[in-house]
């Protein structure tokens, strides 16, 4: 694991990553993740998931390692690694593509049809200090081929909730993809997404990591469900879905 200078954390910030815990073993720690944290350093000089992984330090200053990331305001479940093999062996189911990752979220209107499978390839670019992707031809220079899934879970005249699954790990991909066939997601300042749903306001980016299935280190694979956050679950249940 790499050595890093210990981050101090106060008592209340110990409590809160201790209280997002939704699985542990011998292996890995999986946390349901609050929207507004980032996982890894940004340019808010706050602390992130990966500075609070301190609180699980072990007496040899070894600590946890994230597997992988989550957009800042993205809720939901994200794991961490506890031993150097287990972020190894983590390290390859990923690039192996053995993770399955299933999302929720918001949209302003049901997909035509109710589900599919998106497949556009996508480019980053840089506009000033962000980095935003596009929706690009397969033969353009630096695109990079993505494939995402989303079926229709419930819809009314206020909305729909949508189940998504990415097939590939590009930057904003569920985000871009739904905005690519006119469903841009409840929040999503940056792809066109609507800012008030059921006649609220959206108070963030509506996407929530619901559920991760992975093979695991003693054989089998293991699945981590993460409850939906407060804000989702009422502005869900304001749409009657």
């Amino acid at each position: 694991m790499k050595t890093r200078q210990p981050v101090s954390l106060t008592e209340d910030e110990i409590a809160a990553v201790r209280s997002w815990v939704v699985h542990e073993d011998a292996h890995l720690i999986a946390f349901n993740k609050p929207s507004g944290l980032s996982s890894q350093g940004g340019r808010i000089q706050a602390h992130t998931l990966d500075d609070l992984l301190w609180a699980f330090a072990r007496s040899n200053g070894k600590r946890p390692e994230l597997v992988h990331r989550l957009d800042r305001d993205t809720s939901g479940v994200i794991l961490a690694a506890k031993t150097k093999p287990a972020a190894g062996f983590f390290g390859k189911a990923m690039q192996m593509r053995k993770f399955q990752k299933t999302y929720l979220a918001l949209v302003a209107e049901a997909p035509e049809p109710k589900s599919g499978r998106i497949t556009s390839a996508l480019r980053r670019e840089e506009i000033g200090r962000e980095s935003y992707m596009r929706v690009v031809a397969f033969d353009a220079p630096g695109a990079q081929g993505a494939a995402s899934s989303y079926r229709t879970l419930a819809s009314s005249q206020d909305g729909a909730v949508v189940e998504l699954s990415p097939e590939t790990g590009r930057m904003h991909q569920l985000r871009v993809h739904m905005a690519s066939i006119g469903r841009p997601l409840v929040g999503d300042v940056r792809y066109g997404g609507a800012l008030t749903f059921a006649g609220r306001a959206a108070p963030r980016l509506m996407l929530h990591a619901t559920k991760l299935s992975f093979p695991h280190p003693d054989g089998g694979r293991v699945t981590v469900e993460a409850p939906e956050p407060q804000d989702f679950a009422a502005l869900r249940a304001a749409a009657g879905l």
